[in-house]
């Protein structure tokens, strides 16, 4: 185990190295230390380095292990600074490493003699030292040592040992540290009180007030996988973990994010309603597949994925290296066009279009070669175009009735999980693009007028409510054109249809 100590003159390195160096010795692990001098004033600063092997020396048979004198590159399993340039000058030097080096660091500065000679505000920029410190190190820990000496009457030395012992990266005991400081009087009351002060800044990562800087590690699909399994188990899980790997491919991390922090309040609606997994199953299968709707960029994915290109040469064209093309045959119409404009681009184009009666009727038709270049980098292009889609017009209608759709679930929830698991399996009517899209959201949105909110409302009971939900959800898959729904409805007794 090595340790690198990196301190200012006169800030008791020497003591707080033979503190450390005692408490190996009682621990019973063979242990070596050196030091390389500065100078006491701020223009250098000394540095302290230790190594001790973590077994005890009574099971090495007699043998003595061979302890380096000098810290070596990417060698370094603790950096302690008593000051955050410090911290910043043993990253500079290659001590600290990601894989490896854990940093526990003041957030206290002693300017230079450059920065305080400057024509102008010389000095270093704290918020670069930290992010440098955070992204280099395996983790770090950074509070204002100097600050919790004051105010415990203790040198920084003695804070320094108890965040040592506090971070828990030595095979030596709290008590074991806390015996090395030794001594009663009032030198050895004020370090204990230090070293307590800097023990719990440790422990709890943070001093009042003042947060602790902590690395934390970018989510991945990984931990996102890893997130679902523990944070949802059951009959679930598995649902949730495929609708994480759906979505990030099909946006980011942040959106599957996303789709993870929508399930917790159905989670909730689910236990408290005994749906016993049921209720979060169907909403978490549904929920990915209206996250991951069908635009124009979803469609360019598709088009050019290697999958759908496989799969055409070995199942329809049963092709065996002979050259084959691919033409693909489009009819984008102007609600297609404008999905990735601003709303308050895209909503006066739609508006005019209505009133026109281009809505459903005006297309474009095109044929692309999916398999030549300029086809290809076409649809390129537009899959591109993924990191602008938050910001489209569809986006910004798909979340707004996507979170519609979950709060009526929730509060369904209230009433009856069956009913819940009926409004749940609504989201099968809204699926696709252009008119198939529309007509789709049509009869989900007489559906829910009619009978969904009546239901939630109390005006309709709910044994009935469910068995016409159903009902109405099947005529309309049956007849997407709406006239066997409309029946439906009216013989229901919906309501919103009725009037």
């Amino acid at each position: 185990m090595t340790l690198l100590i990196a301190a200012l003159g006169g800030e008791g390195g020497g003591v707080l190295t033979g503190w450390i160096v005692n408490a190996a010795e009682a621990a019973g692990f063979p242990v070596q230390s050196t030091s390389i001098p500065g100078v006491a004033q701020r223009t250098g600063a000394t540095t302290y380095y230790i190594e001790i092997f973590p077994e005890p020396a009574t099971a090495l048979n007699g043998k003595r292990p061979v302890l380096a004198l000098t810290p070596g590159i990417g060698d370094i399993d603790v950096v302690v600074a008593s000051e955050l340039l410090e911290a910043g000058r043993t990253v500079m030097n290659g001590f600290v490493t990601p894989d490896r080096t854990h940093v526990i660091a003041s957030l206290s500065r002693f300017f230079t003699m450059d920065e305080k000679t400057a024509m102008g505000d010389g000095r270093y920029d704290d918020d670069k030292l930290i992010k440098l410190i955070r992204d280099q190190s395996r983790d770090a820990v950074m509070f204002d040592m100097t600050r919790l000496a004051n105010e415990s009457g203790a040198m920084v030395n003695a804070v320094m040992l108890g965040a040592i012992a506090g971070s828990g990266r030595l095979p030596i005991s709290v008590e074991q540290f806390l015996a090395a400081i030794g001594g009663g009087g009032k030198g050895g009351e004020a370090n204990r009180r230090g070293f307590q002060a800097g023990l719990l800044a440790t422990q709890a990562q943070a001093v009042p007030g003042e947060a602790a800087v902590k690395k934390v590690a970018a989510p991945t699909l990984a931990s996102l996988e890893q997130q679902a399994a523990s944070a949802y188990p059951g009959i679930a899980q598995p649902i949730v973990i495929e609708g994480v790997r759906r979505l990030v491919p099909y946006q980011s991390v942040a959106y599957a994010q996303l789709y993870l922090d929508r399930l917790k309040p159905i989670a909730e609606a689910d236990r408290q309603s005994g749906a016993q997994g049921a209720l979060l199953k169907e909403v978490a299968r549904h929920l990915a597949v209206r996250m991951s709707y069908e635009d124009v960029v979803r469609v360019a994915q598709e088009k050019i994925s290697p999958e759908r290109m496989t799969r055409i040469a070995r199942e329809e064209l049963r092709a065996k290296g002979e050259p084959y093309s691919v033409h693909d045959f489009l009819k984008p119409g102007i609600e297609e066009l404008c999905q990735l404009l601003p709303p308050f681009i895209a909503r006066p184009i739609l508006r005019l279009a209505e009133r026109k009666g281009w809505l459903g009727r005006v297309h474009f038709g095109m044929e692309i070669n999916s398999t030549s270049v300029s086809g290809y980098l076409r649809f390129l292009m537009l899959a591109k175009l993924r990191a602008i889609r938050p910001y489209g017009y569809r986006y910004v209608e798909e979340q707004a009735q996507i979170e519609s759709w979950l709060g009526l679930i929730a509060e369904a929830a209230q009433h009856s999980s069956t009913l819940a698991l009926e409004i749940a399996e609504c989201a099968r009517l809204i699926k696709g693009y252009g008119d198939t899209h529309a007509r789709g959201l049509s009869n989900y949105g007489r559906i829910e007028a009619g009978l969904i909110r009546p239901a939630i409302a109390g005006q309709m009971p709910v044994d009935r409510a469910i068995d016409a939900i159903a009902s109405a959800r099947t005529a309309a898959l049956v007849d997407p054109d709406g006239e066997s729904l409309a029946k439906c409805l009216l013989d229901s007794g919906a309501i919103a249809e009725a009037a």
